[in-house]
């Protein structure tokens, strides 16, 4: 009995349906929950430090932000005054304008009277309390930057820790989705490792350079403020 050909013959696109394979979407929430428990919490402690860097470097950045603004006009009005022997005026001044600078000036005015020496030292060791406070938990981004990547290779460790122990286990046989908690585990750990520790590392480096134009401008403050004191009278 002969076939009709068009039995034989199959549909083209049947056939291409059939040969060529569905892609498979896969969203980032998939990723994390077929990563296994030990990919899951490091995933978790990941985004608790993610959660960490970000409300440092915001409460950092509007408190150095607040911190460099300065009246361009505060240093003459501040040599005014002590030119004219109004000491208190120039102390209120620096109260209302409540910057680093103007704390550091304040201190200076309330040492007028005393050796230069002494003077420059109060200075000084206010501009180190005034350091440390623009620093405060600073460093602890500088930690999860370093930190973040190590879990992430921490995560990747595990999950190939878990395909050697599903190869061993399966006899030899060997199955691309027995060993896929393994391998989810530890790609999705280094990156989002390596997400959190970039993200904490660039926003590190911002504050860093904000804090030091912040210091630049104390130390500049205190240096025309030493040059007014030595001025002759």
């Amino acid at each position: 009995m002969i076939q009709d050909p068009a039995q034989v013959i199959q549909d083209p696109t049947q056939v291409l349906q059939e040969t060529v394979p569905q892609e498979k979407s896969l969203s980032v929430y998939n990723l994390i929950m077929d990563g296994g428990l030990g990919g899951q919490i490091i995933i978790a402690i990941l985004l608790v430090l993610l959660t960490v860097a970000l409300y440092i470097y915001f409460e950092r950045y509007f408190a150095i932000k607040a911190a460099s603004k300065t009246d361009s006009n505060f240093m003459n009005q501040i040599r005014d005054y002590v030119s004219h022997g109004k000491l208190d005026s120039a102390k209120v001044l620096c109260a209302q304008a409540n910057s680093p600078a103007a704390r550091l000036i304040e201190k200076g005015i309330s040492r007028i009277g005393k050796p230069l020496a002494d003077i420059n030292t109060a200075i000084e060791n206010a501009g180190r309390l005034e350091i440390y406070k623009l620093e405060k938990n600073v460093s602890v981004l500088a930690t999860i930057a370093g930190a973040a990547p190590m879990l992430g290779f921490l995560g990747t460790v595990i999950g190939m820790i878990i395909a050697i122990h599903q190869i061993a286990n399966a006899g030899g046989q060997i199955d691309i989705k027995m060993l896929s908690d393994g391998l989810y585990t530890a790609m999705t750990t280094t990156v989002a490792g390596l997400i959190v520790g970039i993200i904490a590392y660039i926003q590190y480096n911002h504050l860093v350079v904000r804090t030091n134009k912040v210091v630049y401008e104390m130390e500049a403050h205190s240096v025309e403020f030493l040059d007014l004191l030595n001025e002759p009278v």
